[in-house]
């Protein structure tokens, strides 16, 4: 039976004992206790159970507005939920404030207010990039001040007071403000009051007493992966950190795509991790951790934004979503899928709290009640810039050449032809030029960058990402500036680059310089989904050129091509197919381009005519079924929007083609198996014309028509 601690002294009291909390009221009757004691009594984990996913406060839209029916956060971080039900949420970006959600659900500032660093009383104290967040028994929160290398204390009365660190990076043990952290992002408080630190960029675990004193607990300060006692253990880019009853430590080694646990003994040890060799880890990039009181262990999974359970015996897997079975999308894992989740808290019901960095959104997941709704599907965020954006390379004003467009097929090097979407723009620049920032952004991920040395190198700031550069480097291997951090390897070469959480980058920023592949390739994910980069815009880009269209092919539902006859005469359809599905071969150019280039389409469809031209019933507008604004989640998805006959020369293909299966749909990032229902056609002869668009809405008009006879 759980130990459960109850002291019955002071009004609005909260305990937490040993699985259990308490919450009293005190009327001045010696018997009211009895009467008004309240169990606050965490419900038990139920092993996989699957998750519904509800929006509980953000638009998706950054800014900083609180209220009920419209809220807005900068970059929701760290959260916590005290024993009334108010989540608190760690809101960095430009918003450096911590913000509260009421039990009523209406969102307002607990404490800051501007970017600084200044102690006070609520909104006059002053933040830098507040990350993780941690409640005390007494209720005293504690804030990962990540920009300002301090851990800051909020007292119940609202005064904001630096617990340790002066502000200035380093690693220095001691007391207080004498300590010194280098932009420590997690942080955790067990019973007795000490105050846990997950120093993410010393690679470190620190702990603070109660007395001030600040002690290093594990982690030799290098990046790496090595289990065992904990002078010569070592972490790589900590962020998230829990602590359990017995005092046991768990980590989220977001650079190791792993969680450490740290023993009363001092022992580190991994209890999980991908398997080598996974081709799709559910555990990639952990950065936040939240126990429960019976032993399980929840971490979010930044970079694959799964939910992981893990249970008292080390066993892990993602959570099920109950709204994404796997038949509803072509590809679907049928696990809960957020964008960039950080930190996560568990409510008294067991139901949990996400904080999504890169959705700007807070999320509940709970078990769905028996007869509750199916939540509507959130809108994509809009686009909200109309101003035309400047070039990633210089000059920034002038125009360059687009040699790649969201949504078209890539391949493999290993020969698979339809491995994946293309999930941006690319632009032609030459080697080593620099690529800048074209927005004012704050990096957000404390992991912002991959691939050192890679072809596929690049960097994560604000909602954009810059692939195809190396990071933060000249030509020459050189920094670029201070922003970017060199760690040399044993002989003393660069081994990689850091860059870390809430550092800044003005538009015209050098952020790297172009790798071998000669163009820089952009992301743009505003509120977390792969949007088109065309929807910004940028200076000057011209498209006056229509698609191309090279051919039309059609086949049965067994995959087998439906022939042609004789020159002249429309393709024979028989009605008993039923289901027939249609091939379009088609490209596109924009102005500026070379003659050999071949870019993807934007919108694709069909309509099918009556041999005089007029519409079928059902197609008087053209059936639009494949818009590339959005992407699916999953890559598979690829092999469902191109025929394989798709391939592009930079993975082995003879030339670049570009097969769209205009039957399947893409729908708002949807992607699913679709056909051409020819059985309820009367017999005679129609008009199949293929609907081939780009993104400045040009329309192919030669090639698209094609006679068939359904007979």
């Amino acid at each position: 039976m759980k130990r459960i601690t109850v002291i019955a002294a002071l009004a609005g009291a909260v305990l937490l004992g040993g699985g259990a909390a308490w919450y009293f009221t005190n009327s001045g009757d010696a018997s009211a206790p009895r009467r008004a004691l309240l169990p606050l009594l965490e419900a038990a984990t139920q092993p996989s159970w699957t998750a519904r996913v509800t929006p509980l406060a953000g638009d998706g839209i950054n800014g900083v507005v609180d209220g009920t029916a419209v809220s807005r956060f900068s970059d929701p971080f760290g959260v916590v939920v005290d024993v009334k039900g108010n989540v608190f949420i760690a809101d960095g970006g430009d918003s450096n404030r911590i913000r509260r959600i009421g039990a009523d659900g209406v969102v307002g500032t607990y404490a800051g207010g501007r970017e600084g660093f200044a102690d006070g009383m609520r909104e006059a104290a002053a933040f830098n990039t507040p990350s993780a967040l941690a409640l005390d028994r007494a209720g005293n929160l504690y804030v990962a001040d990540t920009g300002n290398h301090a851990i800051r204390k909020i007292a119940r009365d609202g005064s904001v007071t630096t617990l340790a660190g002066d502000g200035q990076p380093g690693y220095l043990d001691g007391i207080g403000r004498t300590a010194r952290f280098n932009g420590p992002v997690g942080v955790a408080v067990d019973r007795d009051g000490n105050v846990f630190v997950a120093d993410t960029y010393n690679d470190r675990i620190r702990r603070i007493a109660p007395d001030g004193a600040v002690t290093t607990v594990a982690g030799n300060g290098r990046p790496g992966a090595m289990d065992g006692a904990a002078a010569t253990a070592s972490f790589d880019t900590p962020v998230g950190i829990a602590v359990d009853k017995a005092g046991t430590l768990f980590v989220a080694d977001t650079g190791n795509n792993a969680v450490r646990r740290i023993g009363a003994d001092g022992m580190v040890t991994t209890v999980a991790a991908p398997i080598p060799g996974e081709p799709k880890p559910v555990l990639t990039r952990p950065a936040g951790l939240a126990l429960t009181k019976d032993g399980y262990l929840y971490v979010s999974s930044g970079a694959g934004g799964r939910i992981v359970q893990i249970a008292p015996d080390f066993t892990y897997h993602a959570l099920p979503d109950t709204d994404r079975p796997p038949e509803t999308s072509y590809g679907s894992d049928g696990t809960v899928r957020l964008f960039g989740p950080r930190g996560i808290a568990v409510r008294r019901d067991g139901s949990l709290v996400v904080a999504d960095a890169q959705a700007l959104r807070v999320f509940s997941l709970a078990a769905p009640r028996q007869g509750e709704a199916v939540p509507t599907p959130l809108p994509a965020a809009p686009v909200t810039r109309t101003e035309p954006m400047p070039w990633p390379v210089g000059p920034q004003t002038e125009v360059h050449e687009v040699v790649g467009v969201m949504g078209e097929v890539r391949g493999s090097y290993d020969g698979e032809s339809r491995h994946h979407f293309h999930a941006g723009l690319d632009i032609r620049a030459d080697v080593g030029a620099r690529v800048l920032a074209i927005v004012p952004s704050k990096v957000s991920d404390p992991y912002p960058n991959w691939a050192f040395g890679n072809l596929v190198e690049g960097m994560s700031v604000g909602p954009l990402s810059y692939i195809h550069m190396r990071v933060g480097r000249e030509s020459n291997g050189k920094a670029l500036d201070p922003r970017f951090h060199l760690l040399l390897d044993a002989r003393g070469k660069p081994e990689r680059v850091r860059v870390q959480r809430g550092t800044r980058f003005a538009v015209g920023d050098a952020l790297g310089t172009i790798n071998p592949m000669a163009h820089v390739h952009m992301e743009h994910y505003p509120a977390g989904a792969p949007s088109n980069p065309l929807l910004l815009p940028f200076i000057g880009l011209r498209d006056t050129i229509a698609p191309t269209i090279n051919g039309i092919a059609l086949y049965d539902g067994g995959g087998r091509r439906i022939k042609a006859g004789r020159k002249g005469e429309p393709l024979r359809i028989e009605r008993a197919m039923g289901d027939v599905n249609i091939v379009v071969d088609a490209y596109d150019q924009m102005d500026g381009n070379l003659a050999r280039r071949r870019l993807g389409l934007y919108k694709l469809g069909y309509q099918v005519l009556r041999a005089d031209g007029t519409p079928v019933a059902g197609f008087e507008q053209p059936l639009i079924t494949q818009v590339y604004d959005r992407l699916p989640r999953d890559q598979e998805a690829v092999k469902l929007m191109y025929a394989d006959s798709s391939g592009i020369t930079v993975y082995g293909s003879k030339t670049t083609r570009f097969a769209y299966a205009v039957s399947n749909t893409l729908q708002g990032g949807q992607a699913l198996p679709g056909s051409w229902k020819v059985g309820g056609l009367t017999p005679g002869e129609y008009i199949l014309r293929v609907y081939v668009a780009d993104y400045a809405g040009l329309v192919a008009v030669e090639g698209r028509d094609l006679s068939v006879l359904v007979e």
